[in-house]
């Protein structure tokens, strides 16, 4: 088993974050890149673990949050 961890993506879920602008703007001082992540930029990381190119890939949680966690 595998795990996409996305950082704050531009979705439904993630919506009210979007909407309080301070909070919005409190957060991205902390990610490096200073933005949001669209959908599409989860893409190619799920694309991967789903392809025979991520056949001996096995228990990693693959974080893509725009260099939140670093």
């Amino acid at each position: 088993m595998n795990a996409l961890l996305p950082g704050l993506t531009k979705t439904k879920f993630a919506g009210a974050l979007f909407e309080d602008r301070a909070l919005y703007e409190s957060w991205m001082t902390k990610v490096p890149l200073r933005r949001h992540a669209e959908p599409r930029e989860m893409a190619g990381t799920v694309l991967y673990l789903v392809s025979d190119a991520a056949s001996y890939t096995n228990g990693e949680c693959i974080v893509v949050d725009g260099g939140l966690t670093i």
